[in-house]
């Protein structure tokens, strides 16, 4: 006999566990969570917080290289043992039986093993029948593999398998300019590999600012990281033990390639088909309540179409809970959407980007600050980065901000809210900021603001 439950949920990550947890704590509900690989999801055991551990040693073993002399602070070459910092972020994680029983403990019904739809209300994870008048689908996403002929041959890594190498590869070809490829760009240069990165478009970061993005491409080849753009690898061949890629004008050996051109979702085993649930090359249909095609079936998270970034998952979500249980008021918004690829410099930005203002027909004026005449960055000798505003000339109200620098993540994060409130350039300009901080650098833009008014 099936058991039943006010909630089914399929998947243990980001918008599985905080879907769960919301339904439960506001609306009572009895909850089961269902997951066939890895319980908590991708982002605290092989996204996310792994890898900005390896970000901060990466930044750790630069700013000795480089700062260290200069400081007064005598220490030795900095060496990277791959294997002890496998071990340390390893140590950072929670283990999947501890998982188990952190979501036991909270009361959930706890389900591992694959999950197939019997019908719209009925869930089959081995020998057991869930029944729910709800469903959640949140089972998350996968690195795509591109078709480029050869690619079956080659013993090709993604974010997942680059964490556990043990050592440094020789050089590194990094498949994608998106904030994957370039985030492990960087950790692997400063760890000591040559690195390529091959990206399609013609500019690194496709959604971010392009001034922005080609303020942190130049940061990244300062450091010896080659970027090509508008190319694609056309094939791969075996190359004398190496790996062989052929691009359109040149070809190049290297030992490793990582993957990082974009995701596909885990949707394949659920037989969505038999419910009506359609799904696209962007993931599960979902409308803005994150209701699916299909009477009673919700999406969240990295499955679903939409932002793929773990807040974006929690706060899909919130919005489906509340469409479950609530009075269904909660609608998907991304307008006013921070985002940031956590290099060093840091690219982060909110609102809209300059193209996208002019596409939208506002009266665009730009303001920016450089990264240099910031008192806090000259600590390190920064000599990338910048603040930039985009405002509406006539109404003077901010339309995005965008920030090429280290801690440029607070930065933006903390002005989400002033966008969101619709706030004034020149409000910017005359509250005050701390100094020295990161932050004054959008004060220091913004007055430019006031001098051309």
């Amino acid at each position: 006999m099936a058991e039943h439950f006010d909630l089914v949920v399929i998947g243990a990550g980001s918008a599985a566990r905080h879907g769960a947890e919301m339904a439960a704590r506001e609306y009572g509900a009895r909850v089961a969570l269902i997951e066939r690989e890895r319980w908590g999801g991708g982002c605290p055991n092989v996204a996310c917080r792994p890898t900005k551990a390896y970000l901060v040693a990466a930044e750790l073993m630069h700013d000795v290289r480089r700062h260290a002399a200069e400081r007064g602070i005598d220490l030795p070459e900095p060496t990277i043992d791959l294997a002890r910092t496998v071990a340390w972020k390893d140590s950072l994680r929670r283990s999947q039986d501890s998982w188990v029983e952190l979501l036991e403990d909270q009361g959930y019904g706890v389900f591992s093993g694959q999950a197939t739809f019997v019908d719209a209300h009925t869930v089959r994870v081995g020998d057991d029948e869930l029944t729910g008048d709800r469903i959640l689908i949140a089972t998350g996403g996968r690195t795509a593999v591109p078709p480029i002929p050869g690619i079956e041959m080659i013993d090709w890594i993604d974010h997942i398998s680059a964490l556990e190498l043990t050592e440094v590869p020789e050089s590194l070809l990094i498949v994608g300019g998106g904030p994957v490829g370039l985030e492990f760009a960087q950790i692997f240069a400063r760890f000591g590999s040559r690195v390529t990165i091959v990206n399609r478009d013609d500019q690194i970061a496709a959604r971010a600012d392009t001034e922005a993005a080609n303020e942190l491409q130049a940061a990244l080849e300062d450091e010896g990281i080659e970027v090509v753009l508008d190319d694609s690898v056309m094939a791969f061949f075996d190359d004398e033990g190496g790996i062989g890629a052929r691009l359109s004008d040149r070809t190049m050996t290297v030992s490793h390639v990582l993957l990082a051109s974009g995701r596909a979702p885990n949707v394949e085993e659920l037989g969505l088909d038999k419910v009506g649930v359609e799904v696209d090359r962007s993931g599960i249909s979902v409308d803005e309540h994150q209701r699916t095609t299909a009477e009673g079936i919700w999406a969240a998270g990295d499955v679903a179409a939409g932002p793929w970034f773990t807040p974006t998952a929690q706060y899909q979500a919130r919005v489906a809970v509340n469409d479950m249980f609530g009075d269904g008021s909660r609608r998907a918004d991304y307008s006013i959407l921070p985002t940031s690829i956590f290099t060093d410099p840091e690219l982060a930005g909110v609102g809209l980007t300059e193209a996208e203002a002019r596409e939208q027909r506002f009266d665009v004026e730009v303001v920016k600050h450089p990264v240099s005449a910031v008192t806090r960055a000259q600590y390190t000798g920064a000599k990338r980065g910048v603040y930039k505003i985009v405002f509406d000339r006539g109404s003077r109200m901010v339309l995005g901000i965008h920030v090429v620098s280290r801690g440029a993540s607070d930065v933006v994060g903390a002005l989400t809210v002033a966008l969101r409130r619709g706030v004034n350039v020149d409000d910017l300009a005359q509250i005050h900021h701390i100094y020295p901080s990161y932050s004054e650098g959008v004060k220091a833009a913004a007055e430019k603001a006031l001098a051309k008014a």
